[in-house]
């Protein structure tokens, strides 16, 4: 299954298609992906920009984050949830929140990449403490390449390469994922990633050693929000959950403030 991503990436790389500056949920969308679904990409926010995007997940999860762009080609952010806000009980709120930031050190050429280099300290799903970790391990530092086309619509291809700091496990190698986005018309996109989950396939508590693939749908509602539909997990990765294809919903806002 890994060998068949990459190959996939890599053939639809060669398509003879033409460069374009790509943002997210189709085609009259006005801002650029930093996260596909979980993902980094290497999308930074404006300068003067400033977004809020909310995951909610099974088990009541709640996972949101506040975005600034703080100058040209730099970002920062912080981000906070807990499991079972939504529903009823005890809400079981994250020990830390979380912290990111990315800076673009290459913008998009015709035969080069976009890349950006950055840190993300914000996990996903349930945490668990024994191991000191999240359902879906943090990026941690990341280095991540998004490149654009324009091909029966818009198509971007997207790669990343992190390292974790959730290594209390005992699975701390660094991770690979690649993912893409497909616009369907002007206002909806598909989206597509692949989650190698090297750092998450040594024991036998956590991972089956399958990856991670997450597919969704993105909608640009227009004036700078966005709504999703996720289904994760389509491999069954996960060993402590018997379900497959967990279902989850993305909002985001942004908006200009200077």
């Amino acid at each position: 299954m890994k060998k068949t991503f990459l190959i996939f990436v890599f053939l639809v790389s060669l398509l003879p298609v033409k460069v374009f500056t790509q943002s997210f949920a189709g085609e009259s969308a006005d801002f650029e992906y930093r996260y596909l679904i979980d993902m980094p990409t290497a999308g930074v926010l404006k300068k003067g920009y400033v977004s809020f995007v909310s995951d909610l997940m099974p088990k009541g999860a709640v996972v949101s984050r506040l975005e600034v762009g703080v100058f040209d080609g730099l970002s920062f952010g912080i981000s906070y949830g807990g499991e079972n806000v939504i529903g009823s009980g005890e809400v079981n709120w994250y020990k830390y929140p979380g912290v990111n930031i990315r800076y673009k050190i290459i913008e998009e050429s015709q035969t080069l990449p976009s890349m950006a280099l950055g840190f993300d300290s914000q996990g996903k799903g349930e945490f668990f403490n024994n191991a000191d970790r999240f359902e879906i391990k943090s990026p941690g530092f990341f280095a991540a390449v998004s490149k654009n086309y324009e091909f029966l619509g818009y198509l971007s291809l997207h790669g990343a390469v992190n390292y974790s700091l959730e290594t209390k496990d005992g699975d701390n190698f660094v991770n690979l994922a690649i993912g893409l986005e497909k616009t369907i018309g002007r206002q909806v996109s598909f989206v597509a990633e692949y989650n190698f989950a090297l750092n998450d396939n040594k024991n036998d508590l956590y991972g089956r050693g399958n990856g991670y693939l997450h597919v969704g749908v993105r909608w640009n509602i227009g004036k700078g929000l966005m709504f999703g539909l996720d289904l994760r997990d389509m491999l069954d990765n996960k060993l402590w959950n018997p379900s497959k294809a967990d279902r989850a919903l993305k909002f985001e806002f942004s908006q200009r403030i200077l």
